[in-house]
């Protein structure tokens, strides 16, 4: 009985007699490319002469900022020696003293006719200076935070330049007590108040506050002031009267201005109003930024947009964009830090939000 033959399993004498030895293949070199050299090798050359190095604001790779979007920085005037507030003072003591001697003589006479008539005419003295000693420490107090805040900023520039520690925990420091009425920077003070001391680099400290107590701020002023360019656009599209339209831009520049400057803890009183409100029309007033007609229209829409707006609906649009204007003026004089960590807002932010069915997306273009 003659058995099946059995398959030879891996690695048996009979596998290894199928498997193909290793042989060897010569491979061929690449054929080599002959670099001709000079015959006379190269002097070394210096081009350190055709060198220039371009500031980065002039360099066009570095994202240049659009005309439209190209706002200079709102500073407050220098106040100096001046002969006319010299001369407002002179005037204002004498007008001063002869209402006093007025006073004394209606008084006087008061007193002279009868007793009673003398002493109501004291006490309503006493009240009305009392009721001005209060308003005049109220304007003052108004331009004492005015000026805190421009110290402040003033004082932050100094601290980064310097880049030391203690000096920018001070600003830090001063900052959060500026602040400290905004419950939007209870979150802000608490992380500050649980890192400031392990940040030991002074300009990062001063960055790191900015981000995490004037960022939410920051967002509120943007909505402060989209707000108001909104109304101000719908209002002066549809308003009849070119009166009815200045009165009511008036309206809405001083809330804005005021509101500004409550928001980040200079709140004004009248005097201190009338100064920011000659600071935010100065600067509009260098910048240019006052003159309005077809050719803001062009640069702010493009040429095709201002062709296809109404009338009425086109000086609308720009009176809007020019209320954000002086918002983002009245945002740099009231902002107690200048822009470092976080990007200062421009016109280019608020046009899509002014014209959002313009440009073929409403509603904000979800559409």
């Amino acid at each position: 009985m003659t058995k099946p033959p059995s398959s030879s399993a891996p690695g048996s004498g009979q596998d290894k007699g199928n498997r193909r030895r290793p042989a060897a293949f010569s491979i061929e070199a690449e054929p080599s490319v002959a670099v001709p050299r000079p015959s006379t090798p190269r002097q070394p050359q210096s081009f350190s002469h055709d060198v220039v190095i371009v500031p980065d604001e002039e360099d066009p790779f570095l994202g240049a900022a659009s005309p439209v979007d190209d706002i200079p920085l709102a500073t407050p005037r220098r106040r100096g020696f001046s002969f006319a507030r010299l001369a407002a003072g002179a005037f204002g003591i004498l007008v001063s003293l002869a209402l006093g001697l007025w006073v004394d003589g209606l008084i006087r006479d008061l007193f002279a006719r009868s007793d009673w008539l003398g002493s109501v005419a004291v006490g309503v003295l006493v009240v009305g200076l009392l009721a001005l000693a209060i308003a005049i420490g109220r304007e003052v107090a108004g331009l004492y935070r005015l000026e805190a805040v421009q110290s402040l900023k003033a004082d932050a520039e100094l601290a980064s330049a310097d880049r030391r520690r203690p000096a920018a925990l001070a600003i830090v420091k001063r900052l959060s007590r500026l602040v400290s009425h905004r419950p939007e920077t209870a979150r802000g003070q608490k992380v500050m108040t649980e890192v400031e001391n392990d940040v030991i680099d002074g300009p990062q400290l001063i960055e790191l506050a900015e981000r995490e107590l004037l960022s939410p701020l920051d967002i509120k002023a943007r909505n402060l002031i989209l707000g108001a360019s909104k109304r101000v656009s719908v209002v002066t599209a549809v308003s009849p009267r070119a009166l009815v339209d200045l009165g009511y831009v008036l309206f809405e520049v001083v809330r804005l201005v005021r509101a500004m400057a409550e928001l980040y803890g200079g709140r004004p009183g009248s005097l201190g109003m009338l100064r920011l409100l000659r600071d935010v029309i100065a600067h509009l007033a260098v910048t240019g930024s006052i003159a309005v007609g077809d050719s803001l229209v062009q640069q702010v829409l493009g040429h095709g947009l201002a062709s296809r707006l109404s009338a009425r609906l086109g000086e609308g649009v720009i009176n809007g964009l020019m209320t954000a204007r002086i918002g983002i003026a009245a945002m740099d004089l009231c902002r107690p830090l200048p822009f470092r960590a976080l990007k200062r807002p421009g016109i280019g932010d608020f046009i899509g939000d002014l014209t959002p069915s313009l440009n073929g997306k409403p509603d904000g273009g979800n559409n």
